[in-house]
């Protein structure tokens, strides 16, 4: 059940990191990777700053979300020097 909810939290995450980076997202398949590994690496950067995000869907949503807007702007960096 738990792996249902990482899907779930991944999509919106996901979906919600593109709308923010105005990227518009990449699709349902892609914004479900952005979002997962968004969470992992939220869930990284808040231990290594000690900052808690809170429990639950919310917690992992918002951790989720920040995580997948660093992702794709650090993408968005690679990209760019790649079109200079």
């Amino acid at each position: 059940m738990e792996f249902i909810w990482y899907i779930l939290i991944g999509i919106i995450s996901g979906f919600l990191a593109g709308k923010i980076m105005r990227g518009g997202g990449f699709g349902l398949i892609v914004n479900l990777i952005v979002g997962i590994i968004g969470g992992v690496l939220g869930g990284w950067l808040f231990g290594l700053l000690g900052i808690s995000a809170g429990g639950g869907i919310i917690g992992g949503i918002i951790t989720s979300v920040i995580g997948a807007v660093v992702l794709l702007w650090i993408v968005g960096l690679i990209a760019g020097r790649g079109k200079q």
